[in-house]
């Protein structure tokens, strides 16, 4: 699979020789939607909680006496029909929303996607990205000169320098290959990889 070598000024310089079982995958769109709902449902704490009618603060009193006054007989104020009543279901702390993916499907799940990005051109590939301060001006500069306005970054290694001076980028995430989440490869416009990075992508998802 041939992928762009990009420059310093995000110039195709060449091309770059990706491995086919990552990044020459067919697109398997139901594979790759149920990867991405597990990630999001696995990221749930699931710290929500409501109350049922045992728990609201209520007066056992029966609110107004069984007949003569023409409205539905009520045995106490907790009840799901009155306003400040308990819930009927309610959603508890303890709720588990966790999704369950094998990892052969996890990894067959990440090839499709990047393989998609590579056939759209929202994959590219660069030697390095280094910065020599953690600034964010001038790897915001280097990003505009690249014409990149929403960018996830997958480096080899990521330094202090690089993360201190993307982390108050909005539209850009830099990552090293081991974070690089499917939500994330969806995401953003475009995807750089270096070419550390690929080796690592390979050995992974291959």
């Amino acid at each position: 699979m041939q992928i762009e070598l990009l420059n310093d000024q995000g110039l195709a310089a060449s091309q770059y020789e990706a491995p086919e079982a990552v990044f020459g995958r067919e697109y398997n769109e139901d594979l790759v939607h149920q990867v991405v709902i597990a990630y999001q449902a696995n990221a749930r704490q699931g710290t929500r909680a409501q109350k049922d009618r045992e728990q609201v603060k209520h007066s056992t009193k029966k609110p107004f006496k069984q007949k003569g006054t023409g409205r539905a007989r009520a045995g106490m104020t907790s009840s799901p029909l009155w306003r400040g009543g308990g819930r009927i279901f309610p959603n508890m702390p303890n709720e588990n929303f966790s999704h369950k993916v094998n990892k052969k499907m996890y990894r067959a799940g990440m090839a499709s996607i990047f393989s998609q990005l590579a056939r759209e051109g929202r994959l590219a590939v660069v030697d390095s990205l280094t910065v020599d301060s953690p600034k964010t001006k001038p790897l915001a500069a280097k990003f505009k000169a690249m014409n990149l306005d929403s960018v996830l970054v997958i480096a080899d290694k990521v330094d202090d320098n690089l993360y201190l001076a993307s982390r108050n980028l909005v539209n850009v995430l830099v990552v090293e290959p081991r974070y690089a989440d499917p939500l994330s490869l969806v995401h953003y416009r475009k995807v750089l990889v270096t070419t550390a990075a690929m080796e690592k992508l390979k050995e992974m998802f291959a």
